[in-house]
C-alpha cells in the first residue's frame, strides 16, 4: 500500500547564513554612505549620462573601389581622435551601407547626427539627407553642415598641392595659378561655397589666383578654366581637387590638368578634425553663416 502525500505545507526555505546577511547588509550601507560627504552634507545624485549620439558620415557613393577605401579610412581617423564615440558610414547611392540601412540599424530611441561628407550646399544637403532623417522615425535625428567652406579644407587642399609638387616660391610667379576642380552643382549657393573656398585657398597661397571649375552641371568645366587662364598669362597652372575622395569626376577633372595636380582630401588629418566639428555644432546648433569665415583663423583641435 503505497503511502499519502503528505498534506502539510513545504519546508520554508532556510534564512541566508549570518555571512551572508552580514554582506548584504554592508553592501547596502556602502551604497548608502556613498551619497554622502565627509562632512555630512549629502552629495547631490549623478545623473545616467546616455551615450553620445551616433556619428553617421554620409557620403555620396561612387564605382570607383577607392572611395568607399577612402571613406572607411577617414572615419578610421575620427574613431582615433574621439575613441567613445559610435561612428557608421553611409552612402547616397552606389555604395553599401545605403543611409537608410545605416539608419535602420541603429537602436530605437538613440539619437544620431548626420554628417555630410560633401563640400557645399546642393540638392543632397537640401532634400535627400532631411528626408532620409525624417523617414527613420524611430531615431531622433539632426544633419549637420556640409564640410565647406571651411580653413580646415582649405589646409587639406594646400597641404595636397604640396604633396603633389607645388612649392612656396611657386606663387611669386606671375604667371601661376591654382584651378580648384569641384564636383559642380545646378543649387547656385553650391556655386557660393566654391568660390568662397577659392578665395580662402587663394589667401593661403599668398595672394595666388585661385579658379572654380566643375565636373558637372555648372560651368567652367577644368578645360574652359584653364584655357580662361591662359589667356590672362596664367600658364603655370596647379589643380586642387576639391573631393572627399577618389570618383569619376576627380579622375576627369585630373586628366585635363597639364601641371601639378593634387589628389582628393581623402583621410588627410583635417577632415577627420572637420567631421567632428561639424558633429559638435549640430548638436550645440551653432553652424557659422559661410561668408562669416575668414583665413588664417584659429584652427581648434576637435
Amino acid at each position: 500500500m503505497t503511502e499519502k502525500a503528505s498534506e502539510h505545507p513545504p519546508e520554508p526555505l532556510p534564512l541566508d547564513s549570518t555571512a551572508q546577511l552580514l554582506t548584504r547588509i554592508t553592501s547596502q550601507l556602502g551604497n548608502q554612505l556613498s551619497l554622502v560627504s565627509p562632512n555630512g552634507t549629502r552629495r547631490p545624485m549623478q545623473r545616467i549620462r546616455r551615450s553620445a549620439p551616433t556619428l553617421v558620415a554620409v557620403a555620396h557613393g561612387s564605382r570607383d573601389p577607392q572611395a568607399l577605401r577612402t571613406v572607411l579610412e577617414l572615419l578610421d581617423r575620427v574613431r582615433e581622435l574621439r575613441p567613445a564615440l559610435d561612428v557608421r558610414p553611409a552612402h547616397i547611392e552606389l555604395n553599401e551601407p545605403l543611409l537608410p540601412d545605416t539608419l535602420a540599424g541603429i537602436g530605437r530611441g538613440e539619437d544620431a547626427v548626420l554628417v555630410p561628407l560633401l563640400l557645399g550646399r546642393g540638392h543632397h544637403v537640401r532634400h535627400d539627407l532631411p528626408r532620409a532623417a525624417a523617414a527613420a522615425s524611430h531615431l531622433g535625428t539632426r544633419v549637420a553642415a556640409p564640410l565647406g567652406p571651411h580653413p580646415l579644407l582649405v589646409e587639406a587642399l594646400y597641404e595636397r598641392l604640396l604633396e603633389a609638387g607645388w612649392r612656396d616660391e611657386d606663387g611669386t610667379r606671375r604667371d601661376a595659378a591654382v584651378v580648384l576642380a569641384a564636383a559642380g552643382s545646378r543649387d547656385p549657393d553650391s556655386d557660393v561655397d566654391a568660390r568662397r573656398t577659392a578665395a580662402l585657398l587663394s589667401d593661403r597661397l599668398g595672394g595666388v589666383p585661385v579658379v572654380p571649375a566643375y565636373a558637372s552641371a555648372a560651368a567652367p568645366d577644368v578645360p574652359a578654366a584653364l584655357r580662361a587662364l591662359a589667356a590672362r598669362g596664367r600658364h603655370r597652372v596647379a589643380l586642387a581637387s576639391y573631393f572627399t575622395a577618389p570618383g569619376r569626376f576627380a579622375t576627369l577633372s585630373a586628366a585635363a590638368a597639364a601641371g601639378v595636380t593634387a589628389g582628393p582630401l581623402g583621410a588627410h588629418p583635417a577632415m577627420a578634425r572637420l567631421l567632428l566639428h561639424r558633429y559638435d555644432e549640430a548638436l550645440a546648433g551653432t553652424a557659422p553663416a559661410p561668408g562669416a569665415l575668414t583665413y588664417p583663423q584659429l584652427l581648434a583641435p576637435a
